[in-house]
């Protein structure tokens, strides 16, 4: 079983950027697809970004293609979402989510936030305008 934490997150002005990473404990992250899910009070979680667990396969959110980037380094067990162009409407709880066994990829099931079995706490992203 994995553990996931959350770090990162913060105050941002609109525009600015911000790095989250997701550190994993207890079993190597190679075995695993990853995805970032957000959620803001009184709505369901939702997609971000996801990476296959060979990283060479990646999904976006259309609300964040072209500002957020999705990446892995197994070595170091952690994998990070970089944000840049950031909005006020980016603002929520930043998850971290892993899949053991991933399926053969499919941007329905990588999107969805029921194809992952272990999460993080989350990490707040709060963004100014």
């Amino acid at each position: 079983q994995v553990q996931l934490v959350e770090s990162g997150g913060g105050l941002v002005q609109a525009g600015g950027s911000l790095s989250l990473a997701c550190a994993a404990s207890g079993h190597p992250l190679g075995h695993y697809a990853m995805g970032w899910f957000r959620q803001t009070p009184g709505k369901a979680r939702e997609f971000v970004a996801a990476i296959t667990w060979s990283g060479e396969g990646t999904l976006y959110a259309d609300s964040v293609k072209g500002r957020f980037t999705v990446s892995r380094d197994d070595a170091k067990n952690t994998v990070s979402l970089q944000m840049s162009s950031l909005k006020p409407e980016d603002t929520a709880v930043y998850y971290c989510a892993a899949r053991l066994r991933p399926t053969t990829y499919s941007p329905t099931a990588y999107g969805s936030r029921y194809y992952y079995n272990y999460w993080g706490q989350g990490t707040q992203v709060t963004v100014s305008s």
